[in-house]
């Protein structure tokens, strides 16, 4: 079966997309500061693709020729920056920009970093006794 131009457009609009949005989109580059902490930003990447297209008979199409093809294809991309990991004498903090949550869930799954950092800090306690 003949390639159809179809593929080609879906192609190079998923090529485009893969050249925007890399691991370097999401977790981005380091920043040092003079003093020695280091930042690396964290984002959240959403996007949507949508591709279409049809064959169509023309008046002045000659018998047994193929039909022309007609296609378009769109992308959006939402980048949104939504915390800092800092690094600072070897503690890594996470620093939440983001809005505060919305509901209970989000709440308690913000907090689970704090959480698992308390209980860390209690069990050191209990083995430095």
């Amino acid at each position: 079966m003949e390639k159809h131009p179809i593929g080609d457009l879906m192609e190079v609009t998923m090529q485009k997309i893969r050249e925007m949005v890399d691991v370097n989109t999401v977790v981005g580059q380091p920043i040092t500061t003079p003093d020695g902490i280091t930042m690396i930003p964290v984002s959240k990447v959403s996007f949507g693709f949508g591709c279409g297209g049809g064959d169509y008979v023309s008046k002045s199409q000659s018998p047994g020729s193929a039909n022309p093809f007609t296609g378009g294809s769109g992308a959006g991309i939402n980048i949104m920056p939504v915390a800092f990991l800092v690094i600072k004498d070897g503690n890594i903090k996470l620093v939440n920009i983001a809005p505060p949550a919305n509901t209970t869930v989000d709440r308690v799954i913000e907090l689970v970093p704090e959480v698992i950092d308390k209980v860390q800090e209690l069990i050191n306690k209990d083995k430095d006794r």
